[in-house]
C-alpha cells in the first residue's frame, strides 16, 4: 500500500462517520497533508451542512500551508451551487496545488464538471486512488444515480431445509415461525436503519401486520411500502394506523388514501396492465428514495429476482427443520464470478450476504 492509499484509506474511514445523516448526499471523507503530515481532517456530517472538503480546510490552524498541501477527497468535489456553495471553488480559492480524488461523483450537476474546474485553474488532479472502495462507500447514491432506482437489498430468514413458513391462513390463527433470535434480530433492526425504506407484499402486510421499524437499534425508521393490488387489506393495519410513514401501492381507480388527504399514508395507483414493480421502482425514484430493504413475502422476493431487481441478498438460515412449508425463494447465480459471497455466524444462525457489482 502506497502512500496514497493510505491517506485515501483515512479518508473512507472519516466518511463512515456520516453514515445515516448524509441521505441523500453521500458519505464524503477528506484529508490535507503537507510536507507528508497531515495537517486537516473532515468529512461530510449531515445532509444540508458544510461538506467534507470544507471542515478539512477549517481545521488547518495555519492557513498559509494549504498553499503548499494536497487535499485528498474520497469523491468528487462538487462544482455547482446546491445548499452549501462549490467546494471546488473553495479549493481554488486556497490556493491548494493538488487534489487527489478517490472516484468521480455520478451526479448529474457534477459528474466530471468538478475535475474540469479544477484542471482550468491549474491544480493537479489525480483521480483513481483507492476508486473501487471509494465506490462501494457510496453504492445506494451511485446505484440511485446510474440505475434510477433505489439500492434494493433482499431480506429473509429460513430452515435449514429451505422453507420460510408454514403454510397459514388469516382464519387459522397461527402465527409466523421465528427462525430470527434475539442477537440476530438485532442484526435485522440495524439493517433496517440502514435503509430508507422497507416493503412488503399483500400477504405477509394481511397474516403478521409489522410494524416495519427499527426497535432494537437506532436510528430513523424507514418509509413502509406495502403491494396491495386489489385494494384489500385491512384498514386497522398498524401501517395505516401507528402514525408512521407508509405508501400503499394499488391498481385499483379509487385510491384509498389520497395524498391529499393523509399526512403519513399515501395511495398509489398503478397501470394493473403493466408490471407492477418498475412502476414502483420509477416512483421510489421520484421519491428520491436512495435505499429499499425487501422483507418479503415468498411470493413478492420471488417477483424481485424474476425481474432481476436485487443488489444485495441477506438470508439468515437457522439450524431447525421443518419438513414442509412455504419454499425459499429459488436464486439462479449460475458461474457469475462477480458475486461477493460471505457468511458469518449470529447466535447460532449462519447468515449469508451475496452481492452484485452495482455499477
Amino acid at each position: 500500500m502506497n502512500q496514497e492509499e493510505i491517506y485515501m484509506k483515512r479518508c473512507i474511514q472519516l466518511a463512515r462517520n456520516g453514515q445515516n445523516t448524509t441521505s441523500p448526499n453521500p458519505m464524503v471523507g477528506a484529508v490535507i497533508v503537507c510536507d507528508g503530515k497531515i495537517i486537516g481532517e473532515g468529512y461530510h456530517i449531515r445532509c444540508g451542512g458544510p461538506h467534507a472538503e470544507v471542515h478539512a480546510i477549517r481545521s488547518v490552524k495555519d492557513q498559509e500551508l494549504l498553499k503548499r498541501s494536497t487535499i485528498y477527497v474520497s469523491l468528487e468535489p462538487c462544482s455547482h451551487y446546491g445548499k452549501t456553495p462549490p467546494c471546488a471553488d473553495l479549493i481554488i480559492e486556497k490556493q491548494i496545488p493538488r487534489v487527489v480524488i478517490g472516484c468521480m461523483d455520478p451526479f448529474a450537476k457534477v459528474a466530471g464538471r468538478g475535475i474540469q474546474k479544477l484542471q482550468n485553474a491549474g491544480i493537479d488532479v489525480t483521480v483513481g486512488v483507492c476508486e473501487e472502495e471509494c465506490k462501494e462507500l457510496n453504492k445506494r447514491f451511485f446505484t440511485f444515480h446510474q440505475k434510477k432506482r433505489p439500492f434494493i437489498t433482499l431480506k429473509w430468514a429460513q430452515s435449514a431445509d429451505g422453507f420460510l413458513d408454514g403454510k397459514r391462513s388469516p382464519d387459522d390463527g397461527k402465527t409466523a415461525i421465528r427462525f430470527s433470535n434475539p442477537e440476530s434480530m438485532t442484526d435485522v433492526h440495524k439493517l433496517r436503519s440502514c435503509h430508507e425504506a422497507i416493503l412488503v407484499g399483500y400477504k405477509t402486510a394481511l397474516l403478521d401486520d409489522p410494524k416495519l421499524n427499527v426497535r432494537l437499534w437506532t436510528g430513523k425508521n424507514p418509509i413502509r411500502i406495502v403491494i396491495d393490488p386489489l385494494n384489500e387489506l385491512p384498514e386497522d393495519l398498524q401501517l395505516f394506523t401507528d402514525g408512521g410513514q407508509t405508501r400503499h401501492y394499488t391498481t385499483t381507480e379509487t385510491c384509498r388514501y389520497p395524498e391529499s388527504a393523509n399526512d403519513t399514508v399515501t395511495s398509489i395507483r398503478l397501470e394493473k396492465d403493466l408490471p407492477l414493480l418498475p412502476q414502483i421502482m420509477s416512483d421510489l425514484y421520484q421519491c428520491g428514495i436512495q435505499s429499499l430493504l425487501v422483507e418479503g413475502g415468498a411470493r413478492t422476493l420471488h417477483e424481485f429476482i424474476q425481474a432481476d431487481l436485487w443488489d444485495t441478498i441477506r438470508i439468515e438460515q437457522a439450524p431447525m427443520l421443518l419438513g414442509t412449508g412455504i419454499p425459499a425463494p429459488a436464486l439462479s447465480l449460475g458461474t457469475d464470478k462477480n458475486l461477493k459471497i460471505g457468511t458469518k455466524q449470529i447466535g447460532g444462525n449462519t447468515i449469508t450476504y451475496i452481492s452484485r457489482p452495482f455499477i
